[in-house]
């Protein structure tokens, strides 16, 4: 493998919110707003893609769709993306007030140190937007995790996930020549495929993940047999998605481009 000069971190449910709960959280608030029940699957299957594109998608869904035309007498429309959006804004900047949206996950900050101590820069790219990441990164910061530079959508002309561009933005401020030396690590199916599609290594992480869906107490109190069975659903998801590695947690992804 050529030597990996650079590793691109999603943020939400792959280095800090172990379980991806903030967005959810605010996501089911703006729907409920709207008087519109939607399932913490539903709210998921998206997850990693720039929030408007997130509420646009969940609105095509066949349920959705159907639930918002007998509620309003009419087919959900961009109007009604903003409004949504406008109301899951509100909550996500609130609910990204508390510090425990950016706590790191288990493992990162010890394994960020190693990456760095070998040579490795860190990037990252989110579904975040900008003024959702000035929460975010300093609390972040606060806990011990900060990567070297951090790419929002706005920063590409809004084609966030699963468009590469975020990923090309990290690799021109870090200067890399070749996708053959950049890693991507991520949570989501919409991370696998924005690695995919940029020609990087791209990665996923099963423990703290979205895909997952559980707090850290609520997979530490599931058996051994119960977690594996899990996981194992989990990677041949993520495998299915095309991932080229899925790891248990982000101490095994630190491993396995410096061990």
């Amino acid at each position: 493998m050529t030597k990996t000069k650079l590793l691109i971190c999603d943020w939400a449910g792959t280095t800090v919110d172990y379980g991806c709960f903030a967005p959810i959280q605010a996501l089911k608030l703006a729907f409920e707003k709207a008087d519109i029940s939607v399932s913490d699957e539903e709210l998921r299957q998206p997850m990693g893609m720039g929030k408007k594109d997130h509420i646009r998608t969940m609105l095509q869904m066949p349920r959705i769709e159907a639930a918002w035309t007998d509620t309003y007498s009419k087919a959900p429309n961009e109007e009604d993306v903003e409004s949504l959006y406008s109301n899951f804004n509100e909550a996500i900047l609130d609910t990204l007030k508390a510090p425990e949206y950016a706590q790191p996950k288990p493992g990162v900050v010890e394994g960020i140190d190693r990456l760095r101590q070998a040579g490795i820069s860190i990037g990252a790219s989110t579904g975040y937007t900008a003024e959702m990441m000035e929460l975010v990164e300093p609390a972040a910061a606060d806990q011990g995790y900060a990567p070297d530079y951090s790419v929002t959508s706005e920063q590409v002309g809004h084609l966030g996930r699963p468009y590469p561009y975020m990923i090309f933005a990290n690799m021109a401020h870090f200067e890399i020549e070749s996708v053959d030396e950049v890693v991507k690590i991520g949570d989501t199916l919409t991370d696998i495929k924005e690695g995919r599609h940029a020609g990087v290594l791209s990665c996923a992480v099963i423990e703290g993940s979205s895909e997952m869906a559980l707090s850290q107490e609520e997979f530490e109190a599931l058996s051994a047999t119960d977690q594996d069975q899990l996981k194992e659903k989990i990677r041949q998801k993520m495998l299915d998605a095309g991932a080229d590695q899925v790891f248990d947690r982000f101490e095994d992804l630190v491993a396995y481009l410096i061990d």
